[in-house]
């Protein structure tokens, strides 16, 4: 692998994701504000904003860590990090703390996470790896994926274990799209897909639950009390937004309307209250987020820090247009968050962790991405 001498990082990826955190942090006290005060067992308006803040404070530690962390370092722990995250989906999978009717956290000595989070980033570096050293074998199946193909669907099966459908989408869509990226034969990309088709319907249709979602995105209106629910009131809320909002406090959906109004469905706030130019404006700094990341892997120095960085663009930007597509109805409910504007810890954490990564590539690269 090559090594330059190293630059300031990207100021772009920077303002964009410093951006998005921002208006995450104002929306999460916005939409966490009124239930969090009024609930019982809490009794604290400032009650996520404070933890909300702490997440903050640990992720710009990751991230300035992550930065000043050399690609070449990664190169070598990529095989033990994912170690590593597989370790810890394991006991996740057989002990793992169940909230919501899923166990995807642990606890340990006070500190409680979900390893989910720590393999999507684990699983990106490792595969941006292999894919290095077999780069002269990316046209052949078993030599050049199935053992990626492995890892994946080892990951893939631990995080259904918990289960974390959502999840799981993200880490093998972020997959496929690298390989994608990576130059793998359409053929085995084809093939790739409509066995991850057959495997996703086939988990849909052995648990009720996933089916009710199913049914709901066709038509929320037939079971607008119950499986629609969610999807009605989130639609709207974005109806109710109108060009310019309601203004910023001012959304009804927060006020026990709408279910998971700081995490999963935090962008349906964002709309009632920032109206179609507030969305907008997340939706365009996700694009400039996008753009600069993909910019940064195509000036990367070497063909590693090239498919990471397009690993951890992907992965985030896919995420993105997950989540915003379940609050908008275009996809089905799952369970994921929108990175940087909702409310979480580990996802908050880890994502920021991958922005420094991106950052740190950032440092290395022609000075073209400068312009």
């Amino acid at each position: 692998m090559i090594d330059k001498k190293r630059h300031a990082p990207d100021f772009i990826i920077f303002f964009a994701t410093f951006a998005l955190i921002s208006i995450g942090t104002i929306m999460v006290f916005s939409s966490s504000a009124y239930t969090s005060l009024v609930d019982a067992r809490i009794g604290d308006q400032y009650f996520f904003l404070r933890a909300q803040f702490r997440n903050l404070l640990i992720g710009f530690a990751v991230l300035i860590i992550a930065m000043n962390v050399h690609y070449k370092i990664l190169y070598k722990l990529a095989t033990p990090i994912l170690l590593i995250a597989l370790v810890l989906l394991g006991i996740t999978a057989f002990m793992g703390e169940v909230a919501g009717g899923a166990g995807r956290w642990i606890g340990f000595a006070g500190i409680r996470f979900q390893p989910s989070e720590i393999a999507k980033l684990a699983i990106v570096i490792f595969v941006a790896k292999s894919l290095y050293l077999n780069r002269k074998y990316l046209k052949d199946f078993w030599i050049g994926l199935m053992p990626q193909l492995i890892i994946l669907g080892t990951v893939f099966g631990l995080v259904m274990a918990q289960p974390d459908l959502g999840t799981a989408v993200v880490i093998a869509g972020t997959v496929f799209l690298l390989w994608a990226v990576a130059g793998i034969r359409m053929s085995h990309l084809g093939g790739i897909a409509l066995a991850g088709v057959a495997v996703v319907a086939a988990l849909i249709i052995q648990a009720p639950y996933r089916m009710n979602r199913i049914t709901a995105f066709l038509n929320p209106y037939e079971d607008p009390l119950g499986a629609g629910f969610q999807a009605i009131q989130s639609q709207l809320a974005l109806g109710s937004g109108g060009l310019f909002g309601m203004g910023l406090g001012q959304g009804r959906q927060k006020l026990f309307y709408l279910p998971e109004q700081h995490t999963d469905f935090i962008f349906a706030i964002l709309g009632e209250e920032l109206g179609f130019v507030g969305a907008t404006l997340v939706l365009a700094l996700f694009v400039l987020f996008a753009w600069r990341g993909f910019k940064i892997a195509l000036n990367a120095p070497d063909y590693f820090t090239s498919l990471l960085a397009a690993g951890i663009t992907i992965m985030i930007s896919f995420q993105a247009l997950l989540n915003i597509g379940v609050v908008t109805g275009a996809l089905p409910i799952t369970g994921i968050t929108l990175p940087f504007i909702s409310y979480g810890g580990t996802s908050l954490i880890f994502t920021m962790a991958g922005v420094g990564v991106l950052l740190g590539i950032s440092r290395y690269t022609k000075k073209s991405t400068e312009s």
